[in-house]
């Protein structure tokens, strides 16, 4: 039984009662787990070793009249749906980054019965309860990793706050110290060193619009 069936089993004793009156004539959580499969399957990075990586975070926005309507089911069907999603990804031999997370918001472009996935791979800089920040770190495919006050380290190792699926980049590649204020980034001594503005960096500020490479990996320093 693959994890596809094994969800629909789980949903059975749900959809014979509440369930089946929140989703008659709208979207449907199979179609939803289908969709997250997909995803995983057109957004894979080949790793080190032959590993595949894929996302581990699913964003699910549906269409204002479904969102209110699931709303006070939100956090079961999306506790299922990672489940789910992690033994589809694990049945497939692929790789993620900790947990898979899924989160269902209000997609207000949409229309009732319709429904959006979008799926990265996250990795960290998560910025504390409570703390907004408006600094970041941008990839060249669109992902942003929001940079919290104190140290953020940047590698491929678990030790780093934001780990990067790169051969070229060290485990503990560089450093980005941002006080609120200023943003310095630090080599930590990296086999293939820290460029920055196509110079290779010791120690430097960041200011708003500075491409970092590290390995084979651009980033944009963002304010």
């Amino acid at each position: 039984m693959g994890a596809l069936q094994r969800f629909e089993k789980r949903l059975e004793g749900m959809v014979e009662g509440t369930f089946a009156k929140v989703f008659k004539g709208v979207v449907h959580p199979v179609e939803i787990l289908n969709a997250m499969q997909g995803e995983a399957s057109a957004n894979q990075t080949q790793m080190a070793g032959g590993r595949v990586l894929v996302p581990n975070r699913y964003v699910i926005a549906l269409a204002p009249a479904d969102h209110s309507r699931l709303a006070p089911f939100a956090a079961a069907l999306a506790q299922e749906l990672a489940q789910s999603q992690a033994e589809f990804v694990g049945e497939q031999g692929w790789a993620v980054y900790g947990d898979i997370v899924v989160e269902i918001t209000r997609g207000d472009d949409l229309d009732t019965g319709l429904f959006r996935v979008m799926a990265t791979v996250y990795t960290g800089g998560q910025v504390a309860p409570g703390e907004a920040s408006g600094v970041r770190l941008v990839t060249e495919d669109g992902q942003n990793y929001p940079l919290a006050r104190g140290a953020t380290i940047i590698g491929r190792g678990e030790q780093a706050s934001l780990r990067l699926a790169d051969v070229g980049a060290s485990r503990q590649h560089a450093r980005v110290e941002y006080d609120g204020n200023r943003a310095v980034l630090t080599d930590l001594g990296s086999a293939n060193g820290s460029v920055v503005n196509g110079r290779r960096v010791d120690s430097v500020t960041l200011n708003p619009g500075d491409e970092i490479v590290i390995g084979s990996t651009r980033l944009s320093f963002r304010v």
